[in-house]
């Protein structure tokens, strides 16, 4: 069987392409994939259409760089640190991008839903509400955008339950999806430990699929317990070995989230001259994410690491 393990330039440059219809595994501060996510802004692809269910800090950083055309959205922040990321506030203030809400509940379910390969999905959640009442991009703009259903949800009565008022929404059609995971071997298997939110979901929807992972085990290791498997081969194209490629979110298992960092981050993205600083200090001048680590330093990565028998890590501020 042949390797699927490519470095982070190369997967990147490889698998995703401008305009792509994008996912991302992770929950806000949780296993998010800022390794892969900065290498995209280095190699300077744009003009993504975002279906991030509860997006963090990755997000934010490419919305900030005005690498999303569109997204579509139903909870962005860093939690415990900013209750809404601030880049992705002041684009849509300031009319930046266009963005498109729908409950929390309703975002995941439309991501489920792609990976069962239904054409919509019937719900009778946000009736009542103006996540029905208001769109956030026109049906005029919709129909200017090839990647974006035309409608944001259709009124449909329940076929079972004559009279019933249903919800209908449409099931993205994601080109790629970005999953940082504990453990994947080179054919493409992949283990995932903790919460797995959405990503074995992405996974199956997507066309394109990456994983950085912890660690890089081999096809035999990793299929000794299949208990703890989370996304078959055949889903995934790429493999990239990223230790903390999750960092500053938190990984379960291996490290803790940087709250510091987190906090840095706050307050740099509140401008868009400090926001510049940052990317360009973080991002463009380190270069890789190996000299990411390296600018980090050993001891505040050494910090991080989760203490066996608690979850997490003991140096916190």
């Amino acid at each position: 069987m042949s390797s699927k393990v490519y470095s982070l330039q190369e997967a990147v440059a490889k698998f995703v392409e401008d305009g792509d219809q994008l996912a991302m595994g992770g929950f806000t501060t949780n296993r998010k994939p800022y390794a892969v996510v900065s290498e995209i802004l280095r190699q300077g692809k744009t003009d993504f259409i975002g279906q991030p269910g509860p997006g963090g800090g990755d997000w934010d950083m490419l919305i900030g760089e005005g690498r999303v055309k569109a997204y579509i959205n139903c909870y962005t922040a860093n939690s415990g640190v900013t209750n809404v990321s601030r880049r992705f506030r002041d684009a849509i203030e300031k009319g930046k991008m266009l963005f498109e809400d729908y409950s929390q509940d309703v975002a995941m379910l439309m991501l489920h839903a792609s990976s069962l390969g239904f054409p919509f999905f019937p719900v009778r959640l946000m009736i009542g509400t103006d996540l029905v009442n208001k769109w956030g991009i026109s049906r005029e703009v919709r129909e200017t955008i090839d990647k974006l259903p035309n409608e944001k949800f259709v009124y449909m009565d329940n076929p079972f339950n004559p009279g019933e008022k249903l919800v209908a929404v449409p099931t993205p059609k994601i080109d790629l999806a970005i999953i940082h995971a504990q453990k994947a071997s080179p054919d493409g298997t992949v283990s995932i430990e903790g919460n797995e939110f959405h990503d074995v979901d992405i996974a199956i929807a997507a066309k394109k699929v990456i994983v950085s992972c912890e660690e890089l085990v081999s096809n035999e290791v990793i299929r000794r317990d299949p208990n703890v498997l989370s996304i078959p081969s055949m889903c995934v194209d790429a493999v990239v070995h990223a230790p903390y490629g999750a960092h500053p979110s938190q990984c379960y298992n291996y490290y803790d989230y940087d709250n510091p960092f987190l906090k840095v981050y706050d307050q740099a993205s509140k401008t868009d001259e400090d926001f510049d600083a940052f990317v360009k200090e973080w991002v463009y001048e380190t270069g890789s994410h190996e000299a990411y680590l390296d600018k980090l330093g050993a001891t505040r990565l050494i910090n991080l690491k989760v203490v066996p028998g608690l979850g997490y890590a003991q140096c916190k501020a």
